[in-house]
């Protein structure tokens, strides 16, 4: 049942565990919990330590490094983490059982609406096993592959994870978790046979994974005689408390009034406040190596808190852990006001909500059609969406978001621009800042290694939508005899806007998707411009693939011609490669009917009024110069390109 996971220092094991369906769907309507009386009694004493609203501080010096347990709960997105994290905070004592809890340690509203976890959580479980007491802390991470960066921080901070797999209803009739186990032992090697079977919706066996967290988990690696050594593997921030940093403890003792520097900004602190996330803040008089809590110690800015920073006593210094890479981004999109009298309020709420998302990368820039803005980098599609959602609902921010851009690097080809840029590879996160092919060696685009699961049903359309994608076969292999797992090496650009859906359709929502970075590629990629009577747009420019420029640059006419109002002339709407006319679409201009008047006479009149209707259009379009409604950029901005 053990298998050894090996990334960055985090060499723990895996505990498999099924989950119904109806878990993931976080269904709590009814629960049945075991009645043994070991199991009452064990409640009784866990709630010594748990109760939410005690006063006194816990003493932690009581849990001795042998009866710890770090772990996190690892699965795909929305097959019951969050809701078997509920059961476990339940019996446990930490949260009392009603029907209303539903998604306890997701406490954003976007995580709520939409069922998913995006920020990971943390909570310390005190749990009764055999007459002794121990200290659980439990890490509920996201499950979406936009949001790994937070599960690698999490799982520096553990010893084992749990792995939750969705067997389907394992209490129906028509379920079949024998052929999942075999699946799982297929490609993940853990023995199908030490799989534990539960149901977070009824509460069935769940007691099971707390013993089999005790027994199959090791506890930490630590020495509480050493000086201090603090990993911070995430932090918050708190307008009156300042930054509230999340920390493991790999050595030593941390109480307040000890004074600490950072091993990264070499800055002296000293600490306000220790305690532990039950799951709400509980402090306590100090915090011990190996156990999981906060840390306040007045730090105004969350810069200064940096994820993965070690923390050490002053006069005390340490060899820093290794820390954590820096998270990249993967999907570059431009935001501004919708009305720029609002740029100082958005300001604020963006400066705010990247404080307590760090992964966001933000670059001030500006548009002559939509003003002063910004150029953000995301770690995905999905983080682009949650990030918007939050500046509407949190902030109450109404913004434009460009179409979703990938980041490009071009190798330059002298010395002289070499010198100029200070570097041969340059990366170009915004397309109207794309080299000319003239000053460059080669493109390079990057590229994901996909993973997708199928029924064997859909496996020849998910191969042509793949191929559709440009994407390059890796390895294709049966799973048993009715799913296939397929990979594929994508370029970026290809699957970020809507190949999730697209699979999804194709596949009648039964093939599952993820991937991994694996770096870039050279690519044939040129910069496409919309020209409006010959005026390029900026706002419009885009980087494709030279063997679908003409197919996207048509797409894109097609839309501009739908959302530009008519003219007294007619416009021109070009999509252009350097100096090359690839796609056209003409705004017919208005008509007005000179000949209205002429009720009969002579056929040279009828010319005449023509001729000078004609000769008056001709003026208009040479000095006509075309504006653009703000809401026709939106529109098309926002409706994303057609593959």
């Amino acid at each position: 049942m053990w298998t050894p996971v090996g990334r960055g220092r985090w060499h723990g094991r895996a505990l498999t565990v099924w989950a119904t369906a109806a878990a993931h769907r976080g269904l709590l309507e009814s629960r049945r919990t075991p009645s043994r009386g070991a199991a009452a009694k064990s409640r009784t004493l866990d709630r010594l330590y748990s109760s939410a609203d005690r006063k006194e501080k816990i003493d932690m010096s009581r849990f001795s490094v042998e009866n710890i347990r770090n772990f996190s709960i690892i699965a795909h997105v929305d097959h019951g983490k969050s809701t078997l994290a509920d059961r476990l905070l339940e019996l446990t004592g930490t949260i009392d059982k009603t029907k209303n809890n539903k998604q306890v340690l997701d406490k954003l509203q976007v995580e709520r609406e939409r069922g998913i976890t995006v920020k990971a959580q943390t909570a310390s479980l005190f749990y009764n096993y055999e007459g002794k007491q121990y200290l659980l802390n439990l890490i509920d991470t996201p499950g979406h592959v936009d949001f790994s960066y937070e599960v690698s921080r999490s799982l520096s901070a553990c010893q084992g994870v749990l792995l939750v797999v969705d067997a389907n209803e394992i209490d129906l009739k028509n379920a079949d978790p024998a052929r999942v186990e075999k699946q799982i032992e297929k490609v993940f090697d853990i023995p199908s046979d030490e799989c534990i079977k539960i149901s977070a919706k009824l509460g069935t066996n769940v007691e099971r994974v707390l013993q089999a967290v005790i027994e199959r988990i090791p506890p930490p690696k630590v020495h509480r005689k050493n000086p201090l050594k603090a990993l911070v593997f995430d932090s918050t921030f708190d307008q009156y408390r300042g930054v509230i940093a999340n920390v493991a403890l790999f050595d030593g003792v941390v109480s307040k009034g000890d004074k600490i520097i950072s091993a990264h900004t070499k800055k002296t602190y000293e600490v306000n406040e220790v305690g532990v996330l039950n799951p709400n803040e509980q402090p306590t008089h100090k915090l011990y190596a190996g156990q999981v809590g906060y840390l306040i110690a007045g730090m105004k800015d969350v810069t200064e808190a940096q994820i993965g920073d070690t923390l050490y006593l002053h006069k005390q210094p340490v060899e820093p852990l290794p820390g954590f890479k820096s998270a990249k981004p993967m999907v570059f999109a431009g935001m501004y006001p919708v009305d720029q009298s609002e740029y100082n309020n958005l300001k604020s709420a963006v400066e705010k909500l990247t404080i307590n998302d760090s992964s966001v990368t933000v670059h001030r820039d500006s548009s002559l059609a939509l003003g002063a803005g910004w150029r953000l980098g995301f770690l995905g599609l999905l983080h682009m969406e949650v990030f918007n959602q939050r500046l509407e609902q949190e902030y109450n921010a109404s913004v434009i978001l460009t179409t979703p851009t990938v980041p490009y690097k071009a190798v330059l080809s002298s010395a002289k621009l070499i010198k100029e840029y200070r570097e041969k590879e340059i990366t170009i996160i915004n397309p109207a800042q794309f080299p000319d092919k003239s000053k460059v060696t080669e493109y390079l685009e990057p590229v994901i290694l996909g993973t997708i699961i199928t029924p064997d049903e859909y496996t020849g359309k998910v191969m042509m939508l793949c191929q559709a994608r440009r994407a390059v076969q890796k390895n294709m292999m049966y799973i048993d005899q009715n799913r296939v797992m397929l990979k594929y090496l994508f370029p970026l650009n290809e699957i970020v806007v809507d190949f999730y859906d697209s699979l999804k359709s194709l596949s009648s929502g039964y093939a599952s998707f993820d991937y991994e970075d694996a770096g870039y590629q050279t690519a044939e990629l040129v910069k496409m411009d919309i020209l409006l009577n010959g005026n390029l747009v900026e706002e419009l420019v885009t980087i494709v693939h030279k063997d679908k420029a003409h197919s996207v640059g048509k797409a894109m006419c097609e839309r501009l011609k739908d959302s530009l109002p008519r003219q007294l002339f007619e416009i021109a709407i070009q999509a252009a490669i350097g100096s090359k006319i690839i796609a056209r679409e003409t705004v017919k201009a208005y008509r007005k009917n000179v000949l209205a008047k002429c009720y009969g006479g002579d056929i040279t009149r009828k010319m005449k009024l023509l001729k000078r209707q004609a000769e008056g259009k001709k003026k208009l379009r040479k000095i006509g110069n075309i504006e653009v409604p703000k809401d026709a950029f939106i529109k098309v901005l926002r409706t994303q390109p057609d593959k």
